[in-house]
């Protein structure tokens, strides 16, 4: 049975949730009216969001295979910080068809997440749910019900899908994620796809941050050399960190779009 921690303090009503206008332009249906608003603003802002959202969701599947699957050596331990609300795709999903093994913690800082993991994951073995705040990775690194799972002693995947552009600059991201790469074993990787504003225009730039600012998490869209600078001291693997529908795609489009999100995966030695 899955494990879910108590929630923290929860997000304000009436508030645009970041979480539920993903949830929105991914197609989902767990999303509220001012979240649906707020995603069709952004959609007239960034009309390839929803494309873009996607893909980086598809992203979050090969990077999974590849990790439970065809690294060297494969991971059987997966820690998904800003895991969302549960959507087609799990995480724990999709390692499971490769490796049932495979051990899975989701990390939210957002109750409303960790209710639907509640509900939807109770049958699961091998997965726990705990609200923390990747904006403290201490607490995530020294959690109860994380520890009683993932053990860091042996290689790990930390998943950091979509959610550091929600970190601002002066929550300190890098030293967030560089606490996060010590706590990881030699072999463990670091997955991350990140909003890029180097194909967007300034106005268009300050049109999301201001959209955002609405929400419940910020915008905080970095450059390529900026994003890429999360995996110093990392191994990044083939093909490096590019457009997040080119990494590992067999099936890639004649014409990829713009790229929105850069996503890349580096492994630790």
């Amino acid at each position: 049975m899955v494990s879910v921690s108590e929630p923290a303090a929860g997000v304000r009503a009436g508030r645009p949730n970041a979480a539920r206008m993903y949830d929105y332009l991914l197609g989902g249906k767990d999303y509220g009216e001012a979240d649906r608003d707020a995603a069709e603003k952004l959609l007239e802002l960034v009309p390839d969001a929803s494309v873009a959202c996607y893909d980086n969701r598809q992203f979050l599947g090969r990077a999974v295979r590849y990790l439970v699957g065809s690294a060297r050596p494969p991971v059987r331990q997966l820690v998904d910080i800003g895991s969302g609300l549960p959507t087609l795709g799990q995480v724990h999903s999709v390692a499971h068809l490769v490796a049932r093994d495979t051990k899975v913690a989701y990390v939210d800082y957002d109750p409303e997440v960790l209710e639907h993991s509640r509900r939807l994951l109770t049958n699961e073995s091998a997965v726990v749910a705990i609200c923390r705040d990747l904006r403290q990775p201490e607490e995530i690194l020294t959690d109860t019900q994380l520890l009683s799972l993932i053990d860091f002693t042996q290689p790990v995947a930390i998943l950091l899908v979509a959610i550091l552009h929600f970190i601002t600059d002066d929550e300190r991201p890098y030293q967030v994620v560089e606490r996060l790469k010590q706590a990881m074993a030699p072999g463990s990787y670091l997955v991350i796809s990140h909003v890029t504003a180097d194909n967007a225009t300034p106005d268009v730039t300050a049109g999301v941050k201001h959209l955002y600012e609405g929400a419940t998490a910020p915008s905080a869209p970095r450059t390529r050399s900026e994003i890429l600078r999360f995996f110093d001291g990392l191994e990044i693997v083939t093909p490096g960190l590019v457009n997040v529908s080119e990494w590992r795609n067999d099936f890639m489009p004649e014409q990829p779009g713009r790229t929105i999100f850069y996503a890349g995966v580096g492994q630790k030695r």
